[in-house]
């Protein structure tokens, strides 16, 4: 019996191959866990197609993250907070920048893939590190005004 693997099985090979293997192991363990499918034309052919689908959302996913890192690099975020004698009120944190982000570039960004080492208590231009996904990372420049 001729089985496509859909996940990796230790012992006999990787997601995607095709195997021979005997009828009870591939019908009793394989089929039934859902570690394979039943080798058909129809079966490997439906796979092929949703292996070139997911390769191509990947690279559409990718241009899309190159398209904003550079957008984001591009631009400078600017934030307001109300002056304190030393500095400002409070601080700008993740939640703020991803706020701003999203109110001035129109680019929705989660606050967790900010990374701020501490939260920034000053005015003026302060860089800060972004993950998009995929190892792609953004500097931003990032103005805090007094108001």
């Amino acid at each position: 019996m001729k089985v496509l693997l859909i996940k990796d099985v230790k012992t006999l090979g990787k997601t995607g191959e095709i195997k021979e293997v005997k009828d009870g192991y591939g019908q009793n363990f394989l089929i039934a866990k859902g570690f394979a499918k039943l080798a058909t034309p129809d079966v490997v052919e439906q796979w092929k197609a949703e292996q070139e689908r997911i390769a191509q959302q990947l690279k559409d996913e990718l241009e899309r993250f190159e398209r904003e890192k550079k957008q984001l690099e591009d631009a400078v975020i600017k934030i307001e907070k109300p002056i304190a004698p030393v500095g400002i009120k409070g601080s700008v944190g993740n939640a703020d920048i991803s706020k701003a982000i999203q109110e001035q570039l129109g680019i929705d960004l989660d606050k967790k893939h900010i990374n701020l080492k501490k939260a920034i208590k000053s005015t003026g231009l302060h860089e800060v590190d972004a993950k998009l996904g995929h190892g792609i990372h953004a500097t931003l420049k990032v103005q805090v005004d007094g108001v």
